[in-house]
């Protein structure tokens, strides 16, 4: 069965400037949908929308820190202006700190956290009033294997995805019977900035590409009929003490 138009459409993507973010982004351009893009660098912003302009489609790009609220605010204030609805939402906007628990501030505590957690849940807040309500519209929450497992010297990072979790477990039920379909993507290693800063000793050739996990996002964005897919984890080929 084929998958869900996306022409027409309009996606929201958080963490839109590079990795997995950028991969989403330029897929969903692919297929015809207009792209709302947040991250905090304007300058890979715009590369990214440029990007995105090339299949035809529109493009915004929002520097957006989305554990700001009255920036998260304004960003969706502006696709409201822009488009008056959204068709797809994708949370990737992503931090990580990676220490022992005993080693561990707490300013990168909740830096992490907000970022990770209060991030997601104020853009889904925002956004939940703009999300169409014929049947089609989803939000891909993008948290990872740490969202269901737990790893040595990633206490913050993993707390963090356990909330973003829990949140869309929640929201999954609260936005069924709207018509609204919720999923989260757990992926183990992505060769992406994030895991190469925790892990600049580790062969990326191993490593799942963005472009990979993309595709598997659009799987779900683009999921046709009744079945509903709660959550998909995606594993490396490759095992490890970490990320696998």
């Amino acid at each position: 069965m084929a998958g869900m138009s996306l022409q027409n459409k309009v996606a929201i993507i958080t963490g839109a400037s590079r990795g997995i973010g950028e991969a989403i982004a330029m897929a969903c351009a692919k297929e015809g949908a207009d792209v709302g893009l947040l991250a905090r660098s304007e300058a890979d912003l715009e590369a990214v929308a440029e990007g995105a302009r090339a299949h035809g489609v529109k493009a915004l790009p929002l520097v957006t820190d989305v554990s700001d609220e009255a920036q998260v605010q304004s960003a969706m204030a502006q696709i409201k202006a822009t488009w008056g609805r959204i068709d797809v939402l994708v949370n990737c906007a992503g931090i990580g700190v990676f220490a022992p628990i005993a080693e561990t501030s707490t300013d990168d505590w909740d830096r992490v956290m907000a970022v990770n957690a209060r991030g997601p849940f104020l853009v889904c807040r925002e956004a939940v009033p703009l999300l169409t309500r014929d049947g089609q519209a989803c939000i891909v929450n993008i948290a990872s294997v740490v969202g269901v497992k737990g790893y040595v010297h990633q206490g913050a990072y993993t707390a963090s995805k356990h909330a973003l979790m829990g949140l869309t477990k929640v929201l999954s039920q609260e936005l069924q019977p709207e018509g609204i379909r919720v999923h989260a993507l757990c992926p183990g290693g992505v060769d992406t900035d994030l895991v190469t800063k925790a892990r600049p000793d580790l062969d990326t050739s191993v490593l799942m590409t963005p472009d990979e996990v993309a595709r598997i996002a659009m799987f779900l964005i683009q999921q046709p009929g009744n079945a509903i897919i709660d959550q998909i984890n995606v594993r490396r080929a490759v095992s490890s003490p970490w990320f696998s």
